[in-house]
């Protein structure tokens, strides 16, 4: 079910790439406090997908995807704030800032047809 699942799959995905990124900010620029911010949200988006996917209520799947839409907006916020302070190039920035992006639309186009649907 779940590798059908576009969402599911693009937010883990996602997570990997947030993960590795974390590593890089650690050994390379050490830098630990937004590196931590993060992995923090960028990960925190595919956990609350996840959760969404097996709720038990309607009202559970929406309030899980709604968690999961705001985590993607800090996540972007943070991404563009390590391209910012030259933590990452502005070419590392886009790549990831493009994949934040689309999960950020795929999930407002989940929550707006959830609104729809009452």
């Amino acid at each position: 079910m779940n590798e059908s699942n576009v969402i599911v799959s693009k937010s883990m995905a996602f997570a990997v790439r947030i993960v590795n990124l974390y590593k890089y900010l650690k050994s390379e620029k050490s830098e630990y406090i937004l590196s931590k911010q993060v992995l923090r949200s960028g990960t925190s988006i595919g956990a609350n997908v996840k959760e969404a996917v097996r709720a038990q209520t309607k009202a559970d799947f929406n309030t899980k995807m709604h968690i999961a839409m705001k985590e993607a907006s800090e996540t972007e916020y943070w991404l563009e704030l390590l391209e910012k302070t030259d933590y990452l190039t502005k070419t590392q920035a886009e790549s990831i800032l493009n994949d934040c992006v689309e999960i950020i639309k795929i999930l407002v186009s989940i929550t707006k047809t959830l609104k729809n649907e009452k």
